[in-house]
């Protein structure tokens, strides 16, 4: 029988609270082969024990796993640039993971917060380029604590990176059934890195006759995500741009606690792809049981449509489905008084009714 070995990183705050959530789920789903998890305790607390985020074989330890499930990083005990850098992106950069994958959905039972809006005119998926932009880290600061004080930061785009995400991002499109892409610059200000951004997306949009395009300055994106979601199928944008906006379609989803994501490599593998929900770890609810567990649940669930269980993440994804349909079961930012525990004990509940049923 097939065994798919999957690192588990819970991180901090919530993390640790939704990743075994989302375990309990994918444990009562699996049907014709194997899932078995490692946890490491990486993360901000493991920083403040020993001064790292990870030791320094952390990535040899991950790269022999076929996926990573990924709870949340980042504690206000640590700085952010620290947190975020010497693990989330130090896995992302070395292991080449370049396409991040976000869906932009209203979950059934759920209302955006545009409720002028039905569900079918929010259904989004953005392509963010992952490895390259201004998270690239390059720069420095100068006459530190002085009124001379300078800092530069430096955004990296290459032709390579900039053309395989674009790329990805048609393929994407034509698989859906609108067969629109999107791309999102801001090239009337930013007249290098952002115009070879338009031009390779003109090339590359040569070799997909068959998709329509549109191109927005990422400010107009924001505020069509607003106006006039139903205009918006796949988005492709660069690290920093899709970033914001794909917060901003949480937001649409009517909470961060329902935006899962896939960090992917789909041409060469350097190390297991990652898949995380991307709310934060939340530590002003952490310990309180509340947290919501759809994202990570909905991550789970991308995991094993990557490793070809498509048929087990549909029915995690239906299952997720017909409980946010019902609506008896909810947690607290959903408007609901349930526990992350309730919660994905209902989904677990409608995964085995429908297996007794099959």
């Amino acid at each position: 029988m097939k065994t798919y070995t999957i690192a588990l990183l819970p991180g901090d705050g919530i993390g640790k609270e939704v990743v075994p959530a989302a375990v309990r789920v994918l444990e009562s789903a699996a049907q014709g082969f194997i899932l078995s998890f490692t946890p490491f305790e990486w993360g901000c607390e493991y920083y403040l024990r020993a001064g790292q985020m990870m030791p320094a074989d952390g990535l040899d330890q991950l790269r022999p796993f076929d996926a990573i499930l990924l709870g949340a990083i980042g504690h206000p005990s640590v700085p952010d640039h620290i947190s975020l850098r010497e693990l989330l992106l130090r896995i992302r950069f070395e292991f080449d993971l370049y396409v991040n994958l976000r869906p932009v959905e209203i979950l059934p039972g759920l209302q955006s917060p545009l409720r002028w809006k039905k569900p079918e005119d929010i259904h989004m998926l953005f392509v963010r380029e992952n490895t390259e932009g201004e998270y690239a880290g390059l720069g420095g600061r100068f006459k530190r604590g002085t009124a001379d004080e300078v800092a530069l930061q430096e955004t990296i785009f290459t032709r390579k990176g900039t053309e395989r995400v674009i790329r990805y991002a048609f393929e994407q499109a034509r698989k859906r059934p609108r067969k629109r892409l999107a791309s999102v610059t801001k090239s009337n200000a930013m007249q290098h890195a952002m115009v070879m951004w338009d031009d390779v997306f003109s090339e590359v949009a040569r070799n997909f006759p068959d998709v329509e395009t549109a191109r927005y300055h990422v400010d107009a994106a924001a505020a069509r995500m607003i106006t006039a979601p139903e205009s918006l199928d796949v988005v492709v944008a660069s690290n920093l741009f899709a970033d914001i906006l794909t917060d901003l379609g949480g937001a649409l989803q009517g909470s961060l606690g329902l935006a899962a994501s896939a960090n992917l490599n789909p041409v060469a593998r350097l190390g297991p792809p990652v898949f995380e929900p991307v709310h934060g770890s939340a530590p002003d609810i952490e310990g309180r049981g509340v947290a919501n567990p759809i994202a990570a649940i909905w991550a789970a669930s991308l995991m094993l449509e990557h490793l070809g269980e498509a048929e087990t993440a549909a029915r995690i994804l239906t299952a997720l489905h017909n409980v946010t349909r019902e609506g008896h079961v909810r947690t607290p930012d959903l408007g609901g008084n349930n526990t992350t525990e309730e919660f994905a004990a209902a989904v677990i509940a409608k995964i085995q009714t429908a297996a007794a049923a099959s």
